[in-house]
């Protein structure tokens, strides 16, 4: 059985799923005025641990996102790329993104 591939009840090894694509999370945050981070989890079925948090690093400095390292790698090119924005946490003050919201409207034809 590969590492890190816990068995189900039955013996069978449960199959990692995958999470959302790049193109499926611009899609999904650019159809709302806003998007928290724990929507985002459950709309693509992101597995993790709730204090999975990732470091992102942009030109402004470093923020971290409650993702798993493989969905906030995906963030970062957004942000990154100038697609979306982030809201950062204030309570306590640290640079924790609690939320997103699309930079550029969609163009639709």
């Amino acid at each position: 059985m590969p590492t890190g591939v816990v068995p189900l009840p039955d013996g069978r090894p449960e199959v990692p799923r995958v999470g959302c694509t790049a193109p499926q999370l611009r899609r999904f945050i650019k159809s709302r005025v806003y998007v928290p981070l724990h929507e985002l989890r459950r709309r693509f079925g992101i597995d993790g641990l709730e204090d999975d948090v990732s470091p992102v690093d942009l030109d402004a400095g470093r923020i971290f996102v409650g993702l798993p390292p493989p969905e906030a790698r995906l963030l970062q090119d957004l942000l990154r790329g100038g697609d979306i924005g982030y809201e950062l946490s204030m309570d306590p003050r640290t640079p924790i993104v609690v939320g997103v919201y699309p930079m550029r409207p969609v163009a639709r034809n």
